[in-house]
């Protein structure tokens, strides 16, 4: 009997691992959805999107991003100037104020994943670390869309 509720438990803790499978913590951030659009054979560069909610009462800044699949990952913003659409590294990275959510989506706030070393496909997920400069790092993964996946819908279809 000892067995079968032990094995109970693990099948219990396996299933609520999966069901949260895509949302992560750090200190008082939660981080959620992090995904990426598929690109196609030899690109060099691809996007990376995610949401940032600071539960806590002191403000955050997203300092940094390492993944492996590519050489470097910077933060970028894109905005409306002088009606031109500008592209550019934020240095200094991202706050995350009090009690406020960044989202990083297209458009916006986003990841730039430079010098890919292998194409994103999707259905993969694509592992990372976020740097924080007061809640430290966290793991996150990834998950490639499809190429022209805009956001919301990627966060209901089987993410």
């Amino acid at each position: 009997m000892k067995l079968s509720h032990s094995l109970a438990a693990v099948a219990l803790a396996l299933s609520a691992t999966v069901a949260f499978a895509h949302g992560y913590q750090a200190g008082p951030l939660k981080i959620g959805h992090p995904w990426s659009r598929a690109t196609p054979a030899g690109a060099k560069v691809g996007g990376g999107y995610l949401t940032i909610e600071n539960t806590g009462s002191a403000p955050d800044r997203l300092v940094s991003i390492s993944v492996p699949f590519a050489g470097r990952a910077e933060i970028h913003e894109m905005a409306m100037k002088e009606g031109v659409m500008t592209m550019r590294p934020l240095e200094n990275g991202v706050e995350v104020p009090a009690g406020a959510k960044v989202e990083f989506k297209p458009g916006g706030y986003h990841i730039m994943f430079m010098e890919l070393k292998q194409q994103l496909n999707q259905g993969d997920s694509m592992k990372g670390t976020l740097t924080f400069e007061k809640a430290g790092s966290v793991d996150v993964e990834f998950k490639v869309d499809a190429i022209a996946a805009k956001g919301a819908e990627g966060e209901h279809k089987g993410h």
